[in-house]
C-alpha cells in the first residue's frame, strides 16, 4: 500500500482486523498502544512504524474541527468512537507495525505556542462510517 493512500473506514477497519496478537506481546509499538489520544513526542516513535495511508480526504482544504460523540464520550475517552469524517481523525494519517500489523492514528496539534503530535491505536470495533 502506497504511504499516501487514501484509507477509508472499511479499509482502516480491515487493516486493524489484521492485528496479530501472539506478535504483539513485546512488539516495539508498544509505546503507540494508546486507547485514547496521547501526546507522543518524535524520539519516543519506534522503528518498524510505517506510514500507509491517510483519513484526510484529498478534496477538502480545511476539514471540519467538529467531533462526532454520539453515546456522550468526549475526545479523550479510550470509548470515542473513530470516525473518519470528523476532527481530529479527518486530520490523521495512518501507520501500521510491521512486525504485529497493529495500525495506529497520528496527527499533529498546533497551538499557539507548541506542536504537538497525537497517537492513538485503532481498534477496529469503534470505527464509524
Amino acid at each position: 500500500m502506497e504511504s499516501g493512500a487514501q484509507i477509508d473506514a472499511p479499509r482502516l477497519r480491515e487493516l486493524a482486523a489484521q492485528r496479530d496478537e501472539s506478535a504483539a506481546k513485546g512488539c516495539t509499538c508498544a509505546a503507540l498502544r494508546c486507547a485514547a489520544w496521547e501526546s507522543i513526542t518524535d524520539d519516543r516513535w519506534p522503528a518498524g512504524i510505517d506510514k500507509v495511508g491517510t483519513l484526510r480526504a484529498p478534496d477538502i482544504d480545511e476539514p471540519t474541527f467538529e467531533e462526532f460523540h454520539p453515546g456522550g464520550t468526549r475526545y479523550d475517552s479510550p470509548q470515542a468512537p473513530i470516525a473518519p469524517e470528523w476532527f481530529p481523525f479527518n486530520r490523521c494519517d495512518v501507520y501500521r507495525c510491521t512486525r504485529c500489523l497493529g495500525v495506529f492514528l497520528r496527527y499533529t496539534e498546533y497551538g499557539g505556542y507548541y506542536i504537538d503530535h497525537r497517537v492513538r491505536r485503532v481498534d477496529p470495533a469503534l470505527i464509524v462510517a
